[in-house]
């Protein structure tokens, strides 16, 4: 029988098990709502995206040039009569007789019984630019026929998408190439599952705002400002509660409040064993905690459980900007893609080459901050930032990639394959 998360006690978890129990926090998605096109950018598809139209809508010309039904006989004629032109949106409901061809552009819905286009290049004379004239009685001839084949040029109707045929599946997020495809279809509005919305406050009387004057005892709060945009990144909707003191009723009624406002509650900082961290014991006034021992590093410790009588997940992550940030990718990542219908979206996981040893410790999955590249011999190569104290911030900004070295092995030598996890970068 398989613990629950509230009957792990003080036990140790690898990352593996803690983000199996930690799924089963989320029961099921957020509910789906209706959206614009025009906002569905990073949104995820409730139902599946069905096409209420073939795509292309006509079997339609995919060159310049002439469109003609092949040849029954297997003589080619000469010359061919040219008897009208197709235009992209424009349409010939007349059929073409043996000998005939029309002019047409690319996109344009070819007459009844063409086949087969014939582009430009593959015409001893270009055709003329001008509008057509039936009384110039044009002709035209092809060069080389025997190279020509019989469906050359044409894009069939529905040969992307037929209509009635799942364009995308319930479950996707929406990215540009998706939307692109919506609006091919002619869907203007699409059911996509509710952004989470995500309550984030930083604790410590020590934890300064930007712009405020700094006490001589105090950090700038990164934090909230890291974690606002992984939660964008993640599409999911921030609500920044500030930063509140050490002070157990505050975070009572802290937690409280975004119990009822919020489907989820992060923290940053007051989750240790220190007299001045009120996190885990205001959670078990307001709420429930399931576990906060993990072997890993950085994210030592991380505290999570339920708030309220909804039940909505909590997770406490560790003060320490590059711990939050790693916790952040590995736990709450794929919580948000449950929450959105995503399933089980963990990290992508690439494999590399190290090109420097690399230090870890049996029973404890290590994530250093990496930096990896494509070397001459086709292969991945990835080497350290550097110094991997959890509070140098700077590294993860020079990185682009972690490096997992599972709880399993003991380092890595120059040589040796390890596993990475690309990290999201604007260009």
């Amino acid at each position: 029988m398989t613990l629950s998360c509230f009957d792990l006690g003080e036990r140790m978890l690898t990352v593996a098990e803690a983000g199996e129990r930690l799924a089963t926090l989320i029961e099921a998605p957020l509910p789906a709502e209706r959206v614009e096109l025009s906002d569905l950018h990073g949104r995820v598809l409730a139902e599946d995206a069905v096409s209420p139209i073939d795509v292309p809508q006509n079997t339609n010309a995919a060159m310049d040039g002439i469109a003609l039904a092949w040849p029954s006989e297997p003589a080619w004629p000469g010359e061919w009569r040219l008897v009208g032109e197709v235009l992209a949106g424009g349409q010939r409901g007349e059929s073409l007789a043996a000998g005939e061809c029309v002019r047409i552009t690319t996109g344009a819905p070819l007459p009844p019984g063409a086949d087969t286009v014939i582009m430009r290049e593959q015409l001893i004379e270009a055709l003329d630019v001008q509008p057509f004239n039936e009384e110039q009685n044009e002709r035209v001839e092809i060069d080389r026929p025997e190279r020509v084949r019989r469906g050359q040029h044409v894009r069939q109707a529905g040969e992307d998408i037929s209509s009635g045929q799942r364009a995308l599946a319930a479950g996707t997020r929406l990215g540009a190439a998706e939307l692109g495809l919506l609006a091919s279809l002619g869907l203007a509005e699409a059911w996509v599952q509710r952004r989470p919305r995500v309550a984030v406050f930083s604790t410590g009387d020590e934890v300064t705002a930007p712009g405020a004057t700094l006490p001589p005892a105090g950090i700038y709060d990164a934090n909230r400002h890291t974690l606002a945009g992984l939660l964008l990144e993640q599409g999911a909707e921030p609500v920044d509660l500030g930063i509140l003191p050490d002070d157990r009723e505050a975070m009572e009624a802290a937690l409280g409040e975004a119990a009822e406002n919020a489907d989820m509650v992060i923290t940053s900082g007051g989750v240790s064993v220190g007299h001045a961290d009120f996190t885990r014991a205001a959670l078990e006034t307001v709420g429930r905690l399931a576990f906060w021992r993990i072997a890993i590093r950085p994210g030592r410790p991380m505290a999570c459980g339920l708030l309220g009588e909804r039940g909505v997940p909590f997770l406490g992550l560790p003060g320490n900007p590059v711990a939050v940030m790693v916790t952040f990718l590995q736990f709450v990542a794929p919580l948000l893609a449950r929450m959105q219908g995503r399933g089980a979206v963990g990290p992508l996981r690439l494999t590399a080459v190290a090109d420097e040893a690399l230090k870890s410790r049996l029973g404890r999955t290590d994530f250093l901050r990496g930096i990896f590249h494509t070397a001459d011999d086709g292969r991945l190569h990835v080497r350290s930032t550097g110094a991997q104290g959890s509070g140098i911030l700077s590294s993860m900004v020079a990185a682009n990639c972690l490096i997992e070295l599972a709880d399993d092995r003991e380092g890595a030598a120059p040589g040796e394959a390890v596993s990475i996890q690309p990290l999201h970068r604007l260009p």
